[in-house]
């Protein structure tokens, strides 16, 4: 494909239509990760996506911001099909992952590469470090050994192995809710997902916690794709490379996330991050 730049892309290099029209997304198509097409989404006859296009980009961090209801964590879920857990649920569109589409790959595999942490913390009934090995054991990762050095090494990453190390046979409810939630990152993470989705993850945390969370995702954004749905605006601006707008089931904006909150194209972006509604 050679060496696009930027400003080749800008002015306007032969062929290269499809990059203009993926560096105003935002994402340059050499960069790509997770690419959505025209994806439309059903709860049986309720339609609560439409039309929703757009390229996230390889280990970057991407948020959707957006008013409740307004189909950002529906959207999420398509990403590793979580969505087929709920019966009645219909898909179009395409969902590419590394340019495959992910409804003609096993879905298995899918979810252990495409990882999800939700808004409540999640941690499973065991100890600490049954919960981080839990996905290690269920898809037959190793033996005891590795599962040990995997699971010290999920947690070093999660920003908690400090923490935790000397009564990590103690039962995960015993951690606060900061903890559990990156015990829950830490969980996803034992498997080494390329992309690492997270819904609201923050949501009933604490400003320090808060503040942990977000230090550990732009830590992560080095070696894995993170998309995050959040409400709070200011997180956005914090964390995000790139910042998608949804706005009734629609993506009404999406680009870099510094040009989302200075300068956005659309009225209703700018009228939601200023606060007139939502």
């Amino acid at each position: 494909m050679g060496n696009l730049t930027e400003s080749n892309v800008i002015t306007g290099v032969p062929g290269s239509e499809r990059f203009v029209q993926d560096f105003e997304k935002g994402v340059l198509q050499s960069t790509l990760k997770i690419s959505v097409s025209q994806l439309n989404f059903y709860y049986g006859p309720r339609q609560v996506l439409f039309d929703v296009s757009l390229n996230i980009a390889d280990r970057k961090i991407t948020a959707l911001i957006g008013p409740s209801g307004c189909g950002k964590s529906t959207f999420l879920r398509t990403l590793n099909r979580l969505h087929e857990t709920i019966h009645g649920t219909r898909m179009e569109g395409e969902v590419l992952l590394d340019g495959q589409n992910i409804l003609e790959l096993d879905v298995v595999r899918v979810r252990r590469r495409v990882g999800m942490v939700f808004q409540k913390s999640n941690p499973f009934p065991k100890s600490i470090f049954e919960n981080v090995a839990y996905g290690l054991k269920i898809n037959k990762m190793g033996g005891r050994g590795l599962i040990q050095e995997i699971v010290e090494k999920s947690l070093h990453r999660a920003a908690l192995w400090e923490e935790v190390k000397d009564h990590i046979h103690k039962s995960a409810y015993s951690l606060s809710g900061g903890q559990q939630q990156r015990l829950c990152i830490a969980r996803a993470l034992a498997v080494d997902p390329e992309v690492l989705l997270l819904d609201e993850p923050c949501s009933a945390l604490d400003p320090i916690a808060t503040a942990k969370i977000e230090d550990l995702l732009m830590d992560l954004a080095s070696t894995c794709t993170i998309v995050i749905v959040t409400h709070n605006m200011q997180q956005a601006a914090r964390v995000a490379d790139h910042t998608g707008f949804f706005l009734l089931g629609k993506l009404i904006e999406f680009n870099k996330t510094d040009i989302i909150f200075k300068n956005p194209a659309r009225k209703e972006t700018e009228d939601y991050i200023t606060g007139r509604f939502g």
